[in-house]
């Protein structure tokens, strides 16, 4: 099992490796794959994921994605962010009309896990490609890896060493608050020197002390946002949200942490940095 689980973790290194650095269309396509996934896997606790409203909530993900390409990734400013209310309406009306025209096939909370998918999943994710196009993006956006999967690793360890109190004892008995804290500590170390490294071989003249704040305020997040993704399959009695990556689960059990840190991440650069 940790052979298996090791194997895929080094897969997903070499993955997000040649996809970042390639950037452009090879990360949109590829960030985009993955949250087409990342939905159906969230849909499937809610029984939509071949159901119409579930249909609705790829379709307008793939709208959406589209937006972000033909705007450059810059959807927030001016018309690109009418462009982008008017779809998010779009959406809700939508299932709306699903829902009244099957009615009672399906129940609210499924129609709010449609629209939920789309904005948790696709939205949120596509901060990575979002980060990649920005000024200095090809070194920011390793932070959000940095910030998650650093912070996972550190607290991990903190934890095994010298957790003693509970973080969240119901939804995940084995997080400890010790652990939590030293997988934010690690992040923002990991942060600065990641940001001396890319200073010294890369020339990037980035603000290490910006690079510190955003690696620990990121690194709080991620707790959450893998937290939050326990939670609701706590709520719905699985294990793994699917099977794809051998020894990690789904989509959503590997990038739950940086669902949540990657919109996080962007902003924080784009106000410090």
């Amino acid at each position: 099992m940790f052979k298996t689980r090791l194997l895929s973790g080094i897969l997903l290194v070499i993955l997000a490796l040649l996809t970042i650095i390639s950037g452009g269309t090879v990360l949109w396509v590829t960030v985009a794959l993955i949250s087409w996934i990342g939905m159906r896997e969230l849909y499937k606790p809610f029984h939509i994921e071949n159901a119409l409203l579930g249909i609705c909530g790829y379709l307008f993900g793939i709208l959406y994605d589209g937006l972000l390409l033909a705007m450059g990734g810059g959807y927030l400013l001016g018309e690109s962010r009418d462009w982008f209310l008017g779809l998010i309406m779009a959406l809700v009306i939508s299932l709306m009309a699903v829902m009244v025209f099957s009615y009672p096939k399906y129940h609210a909370d499924q129609l709010m896990a449609a629209f939920f998918g789309v904005f948790y999943v696709t939205v949120m994710l596509s901060y990575i490609y979002q980060i990649r196009v920005m000024p200095g993006g090809a070194f920011t956006v390793w932070l959000v890896f940095i910030c998650s999967w650093g912070c996972d690793t550190c607290a991990y360890c903190t934890g095994m060493l010298i957790g003693k109190h509970k973080m969240a004892p119901k939804l995940s008995p084995k997080k400890s608050v010790e652990g939590g804290i030293g997988g934010v500590a690690g992040a923002a170390l990991i942060a600065v020197l990641y940001g001396l490294a890319i200073n010294h071989w890369g020339n990037a003249d980035v603000n290490v002390l910006s690079f510190a704040v955003i690696g620990a305020a990121g690194g709080m997040i991620s707790q959450v946002g893998d937290l939050g993704a326990s939670a609701i399959k706590r709520n719905y009695g699985i294990k793994d949200y699917g099977k794809l990556i051998p020894g990690h689960g789904g989509i959503l059990d590997r990038f739950d942490s940086v669902i949540f840190t990657a919109p996080i991440i962007y902003y924080l650069a784009v106000l410090i940095s």
